[in-house]
């Protein structure tokens, strides 16, 4: 038995390959753009849920100030 393959088999198989490695190229790149867009997102998340925890902590100041005002004003009366 012969280990050697017809140089059709060989260039058959080395197209076919090659249209896989163009296959996985092109999922690395999109991988690559969706990584890209999900950490963009990420960042974009992350500074809106800081902006968040401050307008939160604001508002609960603001509201600690008016149970204040209104128990002095209770007290007061």
């Amino acid at each position: 038995m012969s280990d050697v393959q017809p140089r059709s088999a060989v260039d058959a198989e080395l197209k076919r390959l090659e249209r896989r490695i163009q296959d996985l190229v092109e999922v690395v790149t999109q991988l690559k753009d969706e990584n890209r867009a999900l950490r963009q997102r990420h960042e974009a998340l992350a500074g809106e849920r800081a902006a968040l925890l401050q307008k939160n902590e604001q508002v609960r100041a603001r509201v600690e100030a008016m149970i204040g005002r209104l128990k002095s004003m209770e007290s007061g009366a």
